[in-house]
């Protein structure tokens, strides 16, 4: 499939079977993520593979929005490896782990599971319940898992604006 099918093909899955992810397909996903372009190529990336029942008992306790996925992915970023721009100091940590979550995402859905992007959480709890090191940013929990034979898109999912309302060149 080509990048642009791939990417249209995808949507948020909320709904997933019951059947475990298999390590080698965990395995490719965590590539993924690792393969990842960051910032200055400093990779501050971290990201916590939760498939166990007490680690994902901490996802729901974390957020509603868990889908009782067999399997989350915690992207974190680690504060004193991100790369900060120089001019206002601004941490581009989050943009890593959010290109990386991106990565993680497609990737699900080239090997046939799905996935959806959750940051409806208060990082305070999720640092806590996942005892985070100092300087570890949560950035996204990604459930992951295969699709319930009839999860399907949000009514809203193919509802795009049109390209002169969002692509401009040269000028706003």
């Amino acid at each position: 499939m080509d990048f642009i099918e791939l990417s249209k093909k995808r949507y948020s899955v909320r709904k997933f079977q019951e059947k475990k992810v298999e390590e080698e397909k965990i395995a490719l996903l965590a590539e993924a993520g690792r393969a990842a372009p960051t910032a200055a190529n400093f990779q501050p990336q971290r990201i916590l593979v939760i498939d166990s029942a007490e680690m994902l008992e901490k996802v729901r306790d974390s957020t509603p929005y868990h889908f009782d996925a067999p399997l989350v992915f915690l992207v974190c970023y680690d504060t004193s490896v991100s790369w900060k721009r120089k001019f206002d100091g601004k941490d581009m940590g989050e943009v890593d782990a959010s290109i990386v979550t991106t990565h993680i995402m497609l990737a699900a859905e080239d090997i046939g599971l799905g996935a959806t992007w959750v940051a409806f959480f208060d990082p305070q709890v999720v640092k806590q319940k996942f005892s985070l090191p100092e300087g570890i940013e949560p950035v996204a929990f990604l459930p992951v898992g295969y699709p319930a034979e009839d999860s399907k898109p949000s009514q809203n999912h193919f509802s795009r604006l049109e390209a002169d309302k969002t692509v401009f060149r040269n000028s706003f």
